[in-house]
């Protein structure tokens, strides 16, 4: 089984809605999607209300998440990592302890984008159009990510 983690900052936003679009175009027999974010502001908590709506508006339901904090353990549990931003990514290589765990991580638009290392905005602050703008950059990156892996 292959094993893919989407990382944001607080696990609420990007990388819930990335785990649960991701995992809608793969087969769970053969591949596992989560989620993690760099901080621990939200363990335990579902996803953001607006990430759960721009979900169940696309068909996908994501209330099943809960956050929690990435751990060094996720780089031997985890195939690829995709971070959402340079910042998180940065804060990923930062506890790396072996070069080979260096070569999971990956920013996720840059599947689409491949040397423009362009950011998924964090939409939080803002308003519902945010959300909206995140789900489309993502299920385009998804799409990318789902076709390779099934190939």
């Amino acid at each position: 089984m292959k094993k893919i983690l989407m990382v944001c900052l607080g696990n609420i936003c990007r990388s819930p809605l990335a785990e649960g679009i991701l995992q809608s175009k793969l087969s769970s027999e053969f591949f596992k999607v989560d989620s993690a974010g760099t901080a621990g502001y939200h363990v335990g908590e579902l996803p953001d209300e607006r990430s759960i709506e721009v979900a169940k508006k696309y068909g996908i339901d994501i209330t099943n998440q809960r956050s929690r904090k990435f751990v060094i353990s996720d780089f031997k549990e985890f195939d690829l990592i995709y971070a959402m931003d340079e910042s998180n990514y940065h804060n990923i290589l930062s506890i790396i302890d072996d070069n080979e765990d260096a070569q999971k991580v990956k920013m996720i638009l840059n599947e689409q984008y491949p040397t423009e290392s362009r950011n998924v905005p964090d939409p939080y602050y803002g308003g519902n159009q945010g959300f909206e703008n995140v789900y489309k950059m993502l299920d385009e990156a998804c799409e990318i990510i789902a076709s390779k892996l099934e190939n």
